[in-house]
């Protein structure tokens, strides 16, 4: 009995242990997380939950949530996935877990278990934008990853470390240096962060060598670093003042996010100030950005008067301070959060934003503003977004490259700094000069003149080809010409599409000292009446005309020998008369024009591209009637319909040239 007794308080003894062990550390937990030091959280709520009995189901399920909170806090997307499943298993009341578990999944590119979840969340919370968003976005996400932009995103190893690195700056229109935020082991720091297990992030600085190469980034000797998180930092555009971000800690109360000011003597930068933006010390200010006139201070803040979680605001900035701060409006602002606005020179707006629809946790979004103040915004989609986290854009002056930062790819959801560059469009035209009969022209050039300025004069290749360079979205005529030759004339309208896009032209030109066939005229049977499919190559005959002005042509029509001589010279005749008048009827001075039938008298002389495609013949064979009837009969029905033809030859090359 005395042994069952001992056992029995052992026992109790044990379990009062227990007992106070996992609410020791739920207390624990629960004081860090009112401090905001979610890492510190995470590792007591995980020994809480190791320490409590199956049993204790519900409270394994409170715990399980705030554990979860605490690895979506710091970006452990993975860990927080597997905690608000817990939670769900151990039956936690509140619906907004299954939310949370979506996002989690949909940062992990489970879109499909992300939409079966966010659609439970819904069946409680039908309204909820963030929901209805992630439920979109799940759908996006799969479609921009299929249909990538035409970005080239790398990660740059150069400037990440084995911690966190993001928010790289370029300092003004400077292209030789970049300001970059890192917790990597060099920061100044001896303590660990109780809100990332990191040490406090610093400002580092990367330099080009002489060789245009980056080094390797050294922190910024300066005032600028403390003991506490500095960085996200932004320049002026002739980089001689930097504001950023400074999250200092107290170990009783929560800190805000506060922006710091530092200006720049020679190399050196000063003391910080802290900027008064907002009297409201319950309020985060956090992520500057000064727009390149230096007029505007933006900046993400979680104050009153907002949409909901963090907003980008604006304030103006003059030598005697700030003046009243302004929310960019629900354009921008979603109830979830919009981070790190920066801008390029020209003053468009970057920021990253979870409420939006996007590929995962935060987007990067393209930002412009029209004439009258109106916001128009752009998600901008695969590669440069990713399921996870893609914020802190920076561009080089003058190009669309540059870097941002990311912790796609990473389980810890660490930040690394990525390169991305949209390459330049390349519009080119390929144009092919050539005599009609069928030979290159290397000796011909070709004139070029665009509604852009361009006019340049571009010589053949040996094949009579040439390849240049065109503007997108502009017009151009070219102009071949070529002694002997008549000149012809294209014109091309580029595309404004985003793509390479290569064009092909052709450029046959027509001899003015023999004559010139023309293509596809058809009459009908034993008539001079054109048919309705002479009108495209008649259409193409008055162009040229018109490209010529000071050209008077003999437009001459003949006949195969069967009929009489005096019959196929009428037939003839009528023919070419035929041609002329349509002519006329499409503006060509009739001054210009001479109608000749030759009936059979003209046989079609073989030159060197009819020899190529029907080797039964030679170049120079004349398809005179002898010749004809000594070939077999399909050969006599082919020579018999080249004959049958209508042609033009130059006449005169001054008609009006000295009026």
């Amino acid at each position: 009995m005395k042994q069952i007794l001992s056992a029995l308080l052992l026992f109790c003894v044990l379990l009062l242990l227990q007992s106070c062990g996992w609410e020791s550390s739920l207390k624990k937990g629960n004081q860090s997380y009112a401090l905001g030091e979610y890492y510190d959280a995470a590792k007591y709520y995980k020994k809480a939950y190791a320490r409590i009995s199956p049993k204790e189901r519900k409270k394994r399920g409170e715990i399980s949530y705030k554990m979860a909170d605490c690895y979506r806090l710091t970006n452990y997307s993975i860990r927080a996935r597997g905690a608000y499943m817990n939670a769900i298993r151990y039956k936690y009341p509140d619906s907004i877990a299954f939310f949370y578990l979506a996002e989690a999944e949909r940062k992990s590119a489970d879109y499909k278990a992300a939409s079966k979840n966010y659609e439970l969340f819904l069946s409680y919370k039908p309204k909820d934008i963030l929901a209805q968003n992630g439920l979109k976005s799940c759908t996006l996400a799969q479609e921009w990853k299929k249909n990538p932009t035409r970005y080239v995103v790398q990660k740059f190893s150069l400037f990440n470390s084995r911690r966190c690195d993001y928010s790289p700056m370029y300092t003004g229109k400077e292209t030789e240096q970049i300001y970059l935020t890192s917790t990597r082991d060099q920061a100044k720091g001896t303590n660990l962060n109780g809100i990332t297990g990191m040490k406090s992030a610093d400002i580092f600085m990367a330099k080009k060598n002489e060789k245009k190469s980056w080094q390797q980034p050294e922190i910024m000797e300066s005032e600028v670093n403390t003991e506490f998180e500095d960085g996200a930092c932004s320049f002026s555009a002739d980089g001689k003042t930097m504001y950023f971000t400074r999250c200092r800690v107290e170990p009783t109360s929560p800190v805000y996010a506060e922006i710091y000011v530092s200006q720049r003597t020679g190399a050196n930068w000063g003391a910080a100030q802290k900027c008064v933006i907002i009297k409201d010390s319950l309020s985060s200010v956090a992520h500057p950005a000064i727009s390149p006139d230096g007029h505007f201070l933006y900046f993400t803040s979680d104050m009153p008067g907002g949409y909901g979680g963090k907003d980008i605001w604006r304030v103006p900035v003059s030598n005697t301070g700030f003046g009243a701060v302004e929310n960019l409006g629900d354009v921008i602002n979603t109830a979830g959060d919009e981070l790190f606005p920066t801008m390029q020179e020209n003053g468009d707006l970057y920021f990253s934003s979870d409420g939006h629809p996007g590929m995962g946790g935060l987007d990067i979004f393209h930002a412009q503003q029209d004439k009258d103040g109106n916001w128009k915004i752009e998600n901008m989609k695969s590669p440069v977004n990713s399921p996870g986290d893609d914020f802190g854009m920076t561009f080089e002056p003058e190009h669309q490259r540059g870097f941002f930062s990311s912790n796609r790819g990473d389980a810890r959801g660490w930040d690394h700094i990525y390169t991305f560059e949209l390459p330049e469009l390349t519009y080119t035209v390929t144009g092919w000069v050539y005599d009609k009969e069928g030979d290159a022209l290397p000796e011909a050039t070709v004139s070029i003149v665009g509604k852009d300025g361009t006019n340049l004069k571009v010589s053949m290749k040996g094949d009579g080809s040439f390849t240049q360079k065109l503007n997108r979205g502009q017009s151009y005529v070219m102009l071949a010409n070529c002694r002997g030759y008549l000149n012809f004339k294209q014109e091309l309208a580029t595309d404004t599409v985003s793509e390479n896009k290569d064009y092909e032209l052709e450029f046959p030109l027509a001899s003015i000292t023999r004559p010139v066939l023309i293509e596809n005229i058809f009459y009908e049977f034993d008539k001079a009446t054109l048919t309705e499919e002479s009108t495209k190559a008649l259409q193409e005959l008055i162009k040229l005309l018109n490209d010529n002005p000071n050209v008077t042509i003999e437009l001459s029509a003949h006949c195969d020998y069967k009929g009489t001589d005096a019959y196929n010279e009428r037939l003839s005749q009528h023919r070419a008369e035929s041609v002329v008048k349509f002519l006329i009827k499409g503006g060509i001075e009739k001054e210009r024009l001479t109608a000749k039938g030759y009936g059979k008298s003209g046989p079609k002389v073989i030159n060197k591209r009819l020899a190529k495609s029907l080797p039964f013949l030679k170049e120079g064979d004349i398809l005179t009637e002898e010749y004809i009837l000594k070939l077999p009969k399909e050969q006599q029905e082919i020579c018999n319909a080249m004959n049958r033809r209508t042609e033009f030859k130059v006449v005169r090359t001054t008609y009006k040239l000295y009026n």
